[in-house]
């Protein structure tokens, strides 16, 4: 299937993303917390590490209140330990005040040299529950307040819920003088669509079947459209790849042997997002799925028996997963976040196995987002045919 919606540049070249466990999200059985993979600086910044020497071009870096790091301390740890990877923070709107958040996010990205982007996230805070139309508009309204920071002398915003008059922009000005860095957003509402479509830059998807996805790109596109903008397109989405097709289903099905459906709910259930629209679409599919959890041929709804968000993975031999990532290419999909259990295993079978077989960019570049005088190098000789 292609329907190649229009995009920011052209798409020979892809931003292939890892995944840092800091919710406490990493296993070796999943539903079986094991000591070793528990969400710490050590275990975390090893997995930033391990992705940037496998030539991954960014890694997410996510939020909860339950459990794990703090993300912006988090990534400012990174910092001096990285070199080249890109760091996608996620900042949820409303957690703290706008300009703080403007100052902090400025401070971050002059501390990695140009390599922050942001995921903008818009949940529930612990203890509160807000209609969605509210958050959605909290977080337009940071969002246009963060833009005027980076972009402006002084913040002069009148909105539903922030106001502010002349307010100096000088301590929050990004190493990243062209708009700040990028803005990563996912959600499924029309709220969400259209707060994404009006001022993000990549719309993030979790998996789901390749005509879903499709209708759901052209309906954010035709919403980008109507404010006159391109966005890109990119995808979540856990993997399995080994040599053979074979030797990949047998890890997925061992991944979950010792996983029971109680324990599995519990997980779900503990998320502040366990009710949302985009979660109930991974639950839809794991109803659709066949016995073995698979909704399409090499897509594994497994996964999503223990965790809220992202809830299938990629399962195949090399050939097969490259090809998969091809008809997305080919659909119009330039992002890709890959991760898989546990992190360090799976980052290293990605990367020796799958990068080297893609051309990759970094996305802050690509929109010239970055000094000149550090390109981005593409990486590998395009997919396999």
């Amino acid at each position: 299937m292609s329907i190649v919606p229009i995009t920011s540049a052209g798409l020979n070249a892809l931003e292939v993303s890892w995944f840092s466990a800091l919710c406490s999200d990493d296993y070796q059985y999943l539903g079986m917390p094991d000591g070793a993979l528990r969400s710490s600086w050590e275990h975390c910044s090893q997995i930033v590490q391990k992705s940037e020497a496998n030539g991954f071009r960014n890694i997410l870096c996510p939020s909860s209140y339950q459990v794990g790091q703090d993300t912006l301390s988090f990534v400012a740890g990174c910092a001096p330990i990285t070199d080249n990877i890109n760091m996608l923070a996620a900042i949820r709107c409303g957690e703290m005040h706008p300009i703080m958040l403007a100052r902090t996010v400025a401070t971050l990205d002059h501390m990695l040299k140009g390599r922050l982007t942001l995921n903008v996230i818009s949940s529930d805070f612990p203890g509160q529950k807000e209609p969605s139309a509210y958050r959605y508009q909290r977080s337009r309204e940071v969002v246009q307040i963060l833009k005027q920071a980076w972009t402006q002398d002084e913040i002069n915003f009148n909105g539903t819920i922030y106001n502010f008059e002349g307010v100096s922009t000088k301590p929050a000005r990004p190493y990243q003088q062209n708009g700040g860095p990028l803005l990563y957003f996912g959600g499924y509402s029309p709220d969400a669509i259209e707060l994404c479509a009006e001022h993000c830059d990549v719309y993030l998807m979790w998996p789901e079947s390749k005509e879903d996805l499709a209708n759901r790109m052209l309906a954010v596109n035709a919403r980008a459209e109507a404010h006159g903008r391109t966005i890109d397109y990119g995808l979540r989405v856990h993997m399995i790849v080994r040599d053979t097709e074979a030797e990949a289903r047998e890890f997925a099905r061992e991944l979950v042997s010792k996983l029971d459906d109680e324990t599995g709910s519990a997980i779900r259930d503990r998320a502040l997002d366990s009710g949302s629209l985009g979660v109930s679409r991974q639950a839809r599919n794991r109803d659709f799925a066949d016995m073995e959890g698979f909704i399409e041929p090499h897509l594994w709804t497994g996964v999503g028996r223990a965790r809220s968000g992202c809830g299938a993975a990629l399962v195949g031999s090399v050939d097969q997963v490259l090809s998969e990532i091809e008809s997305y290419q080919k659909m119009g999909m330039r992002s890709f976040i890959f991760s898989g259990y546990p992190h360090l295993d799976e980052c290293d079978y990605v990367g020796k196995l799958i990068l080297p077989e893609l051309k990759t960019c970094s996305l802050p570049h690509e929109y010239g987002r970055v000094p000149t005088t550090t390109p981005a190098t593409p990486l590998g000789n395009g997919p396999r045919r």
